[in-house]
């Protein structure tokens, strides 16, 4: 090995030189203003993330063992219980009698 290389020396055997340009050919600032013939990168929109959701089914009523009606709210969340008790929550406010028939993914 040489021990008398420069810093210099050593950051180009390294890295490689610090202007790549100018061993490229540049063009003249000319022809740089002329329009490409290349067309520009095609720009996709963004991936909506994906979003787990689940369907609770659910049977309300308000009179015990009387008319019942079936609701179907959705949760934004992998968790079947946290989905649940979420509609039961939210059923609760509206209606005496609240029984979960099934939870779903959608």
């Amino acid at each position: 090995m040489h021990d008398d290389l420069t810093e210099e020396q050593m950051r180009q055997a390294l890295f490689g030189s610090a202007n790549p340009l100018s061993t490229a050919t540049a063009k003249p600032a000319s022809e740089s203003s002329a329009p490409s013939p290349f067309k520009a990168p095609f720009k996709r929109s963004a991936a909506k993330p994906f979003t787990p959701r689940l369907r609770v089914v659910l049977q309300v009523g308000n009179e015990y063992e009387g008319k019942t009606y079936e609701l179907v709210p959705e949760a934004d969340t992998l968790s079947t219980l946290l989905a649940q008790q979420e509609a039961v929550k939210a059923a609760k406010k509206k209606y005496k009698y609240v029984e979960v028939i099934s939870v779903k993914p959608m």
